[in-house]
């Protein structure tokens, strides 16, 4: 592609993630309108809204496995591993704020490699579990989606928090909760 066709695909991609966070259902019409291209650039690139919510989803998942890769998830000690990840995975949230639970496609692709990352993370917060940093007590799943769910709030409420301390805030908050310890 011409440098230019991708500076337009990069911001088309980027406003296209940000207005569908924030309105699930807009249409490409309105992202076109946002991005300040016409219609039928955006119609262009991508035939269908499903198609430009996959290569979304495709965009944030290439940036989560790079997360995971660099965390080094199944080798560094599981505190350190986590807050890497963490740290990490909060610009990526930013970058591309769409949820997973927005995309209403079938694609096979995309659903594979979401199912590979839950698995990766599953595995971690077992290992977690048997090193006794997580509690083992608890139904499975949770730590995962309390993870996911602390680093969402960080990444999109408190924007101007930096990574490091946000991933600070969320290890701290995941493994000690927000009542009062003596």
């Amino acid at each position: 592609m011409r440098a230019d066709a991708v500076r337009n695909l990069d911001t088309l991609m980027q406003v296209g993630a940000r207005v569908l966070a924030r309105d699930p259902s807009a249409s490409i019409a309105q992202i076109a309108a946002e991005a300040g291209m016409d219609r039928r650039t955006v119609y262009r690139r991508f035939a269908t809204r499903e198609a430009m919510l996959v290569a979304l989803f495709a965009a944030k998942l290439d940036g989560v496995e790079r997360v995971l890769e660099e965390a080094r998830m199944a080798e560094a000690p599981v505190a350190v591993a986590l807050h890497r990840y963490i740290e990490g995975l909060v610009p990526v949230s930013r970058q591309w704020p769409v949820e997973f639970h927005h995309l209403e496609s079938d694609d096979e692709e995309i659903e594979h490699r979401r199912g590979l990352l839950r698995a990766r993370l599953d595995e971690f917060v077992e290992r977690g579990s048997r090193e006794g940093l997580f509690r083992d007590d608890l139904p499975p799943g949770w730590i995962r989606e309390s993870l996911h769910e602390l680093v969402r709030l960080v990444a999109h409420a408190f924007l101007d928090m930096e990574p490091p301390r946000a991933a600070d805030l969320v290890v701290e908050t995941l493994l000690r909760g927000v009542g009062k310890h003596p």
